[in-house]
């Protein structure tokens, strides 16, 4: 059985993830390829009941080291139950975070050393990388006005001031800097019909090369 391979959508809130990832779906079963939707934190059974408390709006006292650690424990628990499973299976998972959003929001947001954050990522991924991380690249200003016309409450990471949310994206856009290989940014601030196309081009260029379908 073919191998499967892990695709990763992240970036800012309301930069469009869950209508992207909603295309690629849609994409990769018209085609026949087994896949997996999924999201960080959560995924399992155990990385939801973190989930709920980390983006929880009532646990303003949550500090920024215990966040960082709620994320990778879900995301050890994501991979091992999960993610390593599908793939292994031949399945294309989709996932709606990973770590370049743990890189991006505890280190360049909150400030805690790249090295620990690294650190902690490794523990959790043993060794694990994604196959590709697409970026989907906004300014935050706009995607947060995105989010508001949801019409549905703030989660305690969309609460953060703009300020934090703007280091935030400079990580995405550093992180894609230093490793192209594996990242693509994605311009979210065009018509849907614009981003999903391009976001499709990228994962039928993936799917060529990894001998996919």
């Amino acid at each position: 059985m073919a191998k499967g391979c892990l695709i990763v959508c992240d970036g800012n809130n309301g930069a469009g993830k869950s209508s992207v990832i909603r295309a690629i779906e849609e994409f990769l079963t018209a085609r026949n390829h087994p896949v997996v939707i999924t999201r960080e934190p959560g995924g399992t059974r155990i990385g939801e009941k973190i989930r709920e408390v980390v983006l929880d709006p009532e646990t303003p006292e949550l500090c920024d080291t215990t966040e960082l650690l709620l994320f990778a424990a879900a995301r050890a628990q994501h991979l091992k139950e999960k993610i390593i499973p599908a793939i292994a299976a031949g399945k294309v998972v989709v996932c709606d975070r990973f770590t370049p959003a743990t890189v991006a929001f505890q280190h360049y947001g909150r400030g805690i050393a790249l090295d620990l954050v690294r650190s902690i990522n490794g523990f959790a991924l043993e060794g694990f990388a994604p196959d590709l991380n697409i970026i989907l690249d906004v300014d935050p200003e706009i995607g947060m006005k995105r989010v508001a016309s949801r019409g549905q409450g703030l989660d305690r990471m969309e609460r953060q001031k703009l300020e934090f949310l703007s280091r935030a994206r400079d990580g995405f856009l550093r992180q894609a800097e230093e490793a192209p290989d594996t990242f693509v940014v994605i311009d979210a601030s065009e018509p849907f019909d614009v981003v999903s196309g391009n976001v499709l081009a990228v994962v039928a260029n993936l799917l060529t090369e990894k001998g996919i379908g």
